[in-house]
């Protein structure tokens, strides 16, 4: 048990436990960035193709 405590101890005292927290975060922030990001561009590309839709007639894709 005492083993264990010691561990416990040591990765409390280390500087290696607060770093990969630090990056967890950091990540989490950067990939809800590039999701927001994402989400966005997608939403104003369907914007501008429903636009130009309009501007060629609106058509359904067939031809005859």
């Amino acid at each position: 048990m005492s083993n264990f405590l010691t561990s416990i101890k040591t990765f409390l005292e280390t500087e290696d436990g607060p770093t990969a927290v630090e990056y967890a975060v950091m990540l989490a922030l950067i990939l809800v960035a590039c999701i927001a990001t994402v989400q966005t561009l997608g939403t104003n590309a369907n914007a501008k193709f429903t636009e130009i839709n309009g501007y060629l007639g609106g058509g359904g894709g067939e031809e005859g």
